[in-house]
């Protein structure tokens, strides 16, 4: 596939503070990288450096290969870029404010904006002021997702939007990485990272600790267990690779380290197994793996 974002050792320092420490990531055309971190890993101001709004320390960032501060007014032509926090003029109405966007990167879609006004249940006509923050956010999405961009950066982009809405954006970006776009998702709503992302960068205190697909990221966490025996399971104390166990008659629930489930599948097969339920590590389990405290 395409590299669409092309990041290599960038650096961010605002004054003696390291913003940014050697970040690493690219993005490929039809893909779709979730970008996450609590508030103040970086997040942000990653983000901002591709947009070009301020320029790195040092290392390498390139949107369509081109310099994302030298070539930056080059790049907008053809992304999109949703913020967590929308501000719009107040006196124009939502459709007003949709066609400017629109018609700043040119040649708008004006078939695919009015489907995305109903699916996204908006009032065009209502002046910005009186929206809540959640249509404000539907503004700069249905402007986003009607642009014909090349990539899609959006920054917490469903804050303040309900549940079903939440949903037409995710269809929606299914709908993107269908057509061969690129996206970087960065949110704080880990089952929608979990729901879209095709591979998972984890930044923490300026540095991406991990990065890979979910199931890459799941070799270093431990699936959970539950299962129901013939035989009374204590015996399972004593077994390598299980960690807090709890039985309840001949019931047992325990994590299992990955590279240790086949040789506990056999140790429970003489148990005599009646009931087995494997679960894998959620997403928001796998970034506390890497912020709890050490």
């Amino acid at each position: 596939m395409a590299k669409m974002v092309e990041v290599k050792g960038l650096q961010k320092n605002f004054g003696k503070f390291q913003a940014l420490k050697n970040v690493t990531f690219d993005v490929n055309a039809g893909e779709v990288l979730g970008y996450i971190g609590p508030n103040g890993a970086g997040k942000s101001t990653t983000i901002r450096t591709l947009l070009g709004i301020i320029k790195s320390t040092g290392g390498t960032a390139k949107i369509f290969g081109k310099d994302v501060w030298s070539d930056a007014i080059e790049i907008h032509k053809s992304i999109a870029y949703v913020p967590g926090d929308v501000y719009l003029w107040g006196n124009l109405t939502g459709g007003e404010i949709i066609d400017l966007f629109l018609k700043l990167q040119g040649n708008p879609d004006t078939a695919k904006r009015d489907e995305l006004i109903k699916k996204f249940e908006l009032d065009p006509k209502k002046k910005a002021r009186s929206y809540s923050k959640g249509n404000r956010q539907k503004i700069a999405l249905i402007s986003a997702l009607a642009s014909k961009a090349e990539l899609y950066i959006f920054d917490e982009p469903t804050s303040g939007l309900d549940p079903l809405m939440e949903s037409v954006f995710q269809e929606e970006v299914g709908r993107l990485k269908a057509e061969g776009k690129a996206i970087l998702l960065s949110s704080h709503i880990l089952s929608e990272v979990e729901k879209l992302a095709d591979r998972v960068a984890v930044i923490r205190a300026g540095e991406i600790v991990d990065t890979g697909t979910l199931e890459d990221l799941r070799h270093f966490t431990r699936d959970t267990f539950h299962v129901e025996t013939l035989q009374n399971p204590e015996t399972l104390k004593e077994v390598e690779g299980i960690y807090d166990l709890e039985i309840a008659g001949n019931t047992a629930t325990f994590q299992a380290d990955s590279d240790k489930v086949q040789s506990i599948l056999t140790y429970l097969t003489k148990l005599g197994v009646v009931k087995l339920e494997s679960t894998p590590p959620t997403l928001e389990e796998l970034f506390m793996h890497h912020y709890e405290e050490k």
